[in-house]
């Protein structure tokens, strides 16, 4: 059954509760929201408009009662469509201003002459505007101070909703039947960036509403890398093909990989896949509440790497939801404890030969009882070609 789009009101209401509730505790009077997964968690303003640098956009959580929208003037019909009522809008660009006195004046009657206002300082985190205005801002609202959001958006969405889950999973599904695909859209002589361009029609054709990330390699025995852009190099017999996406539906992404060998496969690459695939699924077996991000990657690398040394990848997976990646990351100092709710990569390399690596990623959601898998589990045997 599809989820349906977006989310009832009451999911953000909630959202924004859980968030007023840790501010409370933190003694912070707002939190000043600047980039576009913080803003979509607390409004559910969906739109691609956030590939344009010019326009910065605003949305402030006070202390009590509804959250406030300080945009472009552009967007007020978009953010109008939801649940937020107080919009305040300027025609931007505005090269004097560009919405910072809308925003000092929000501010300033929200939060008291002693207040602190919270804005995400921490790792994974960015302020979207420029430097010289967040300057100016500071100096306007002193005496009152902006601090660290004592991380609070990251520990909320760090635990989804089901109907969150349910997109992840949906988008999971087209991922799927893309993959599913592959085999009678790829062969032998074609070049990696035409398989690069097949695979992203192949997600759209099965419902993906874009896929911003499509990553992946096609060498013999295995591959260099996992990030380079497709070359036109010809796909040979004894390559491996690894094809890995974070397609979106509905504002939620799913990031997973599935390697296929073209023709015949070397006997230590297919007992690397096998490593692969039990690694993963070692991970998965332990993967309950009360068990640790830390536990998660021992239980891989003891499998992908005996010798105990962290893999050259750093981390062996990661959160995922409305970003492709998202905290925690799933390495041996991070001692996260999982919580049901929470969305996983599991995402284990292992070294084939000189230099060449295999890399597998599933997508999991912790359940009272274990790991429920949101991706199809892939079996033990590479896909053939």
């Amino acid at each position: 059954m599809t989820s349906p789009l977006g989310f009832p009101v009451e999911e953000f209401k909630q959202r924004t509760s859980a968030a007023q509730a840790l501010m409370a505790q933190h003694g912070l009077s707002a939190l000043m929201l600047t980039t576009e997964p913080e803003i979509r968690y607390y409004t559910g303003f969906l739109t691609r408009f956030w590939e344009s640098p010019t326009r910065p956009w605003f949305v402030i959580v006070p202390a009590a009662g509804d959250p406030i929208a300080v945009i472009p003037s552009i967007g007020a019909h978009l953010m109008g469509q939801g649940w937020i009522k107080d919009i305040r809008t300027w025609a931007a660009p505005d090269y004097e201003d560009d919405g910072i006195a809308l925003l000092i004046g929000a501010l300033s009657e929200i939060v008291p002459a002693n207040g602190r206002i919270g804005l995400a300082d921490q790792m994974e985190s960015h302020v979207r505007m420029p430097l010289a205005h967040l300057r100016r801002l500071e100096i306007a609202l002193s005496p009152r101070t902006i601090v660290g959001d004592a991380m609070i958006t990251r520990h909320l969405r760090m635990v989804k909703s089901e109907a969150e889950i349910d997109k992840i999973r949906h988008a999971a599904g087209i991922a799927n039947r893309a993959f599913d695909r592959v085999p009678d859209s790829v062969s032998a002589g074609m070049p990696l960036s035409e398989v690069f361009r097949r695979f992203q029609c192949l997600c759209l054709e099965e419902g993906a509403d874009w896929v911003p990330y499509l990553a992946g390699a096609a060498e013999a025995a295995g591959y260099a890398d996992v990030i380079s852009p497709a070359t036109d190099a010809p796909l040979a017999l004894g390559d491996v093909l690894m094809l890995d996406t974070g397609l979106v539906w509905d504002g939620y992404f799913c990031d997973f990989d599935r390697n296929f060998s073209i023709g015949s496969l070397a006997p230590d690459v297919a007992t690397a896949h096998y490593r692969l695939i039990d690694a993963t699924h070692a991970a998965a077996d332990i993967a309950k509440p009360g068990v640790t991000i830390a536990d998660l990657f021992q239980a891989m690398n003891g499998i992908v790497n005996p010798s105990g040394d962290v893999m050259e990848a750093g981390r062996l997976g990661h959160g995922l939801g409305m970003q492709l990646t998202e905290w925690p990351s799933i390495i041996p100092q991070d001692h996260t404890v999982l919580v049901p709710g929470m969305v996983l990569t599991l995402e284990p390399s292992v070294i084939v030969r000189d230099g060449k690596i295999l890399v597998h990623e599933e997508n999991i959601v912790i359940r009272e009882a274990g790991a429920e898998f949101l991706s199809q589990p892939q079996s033990r045997d590479i896909r053939v070609i």
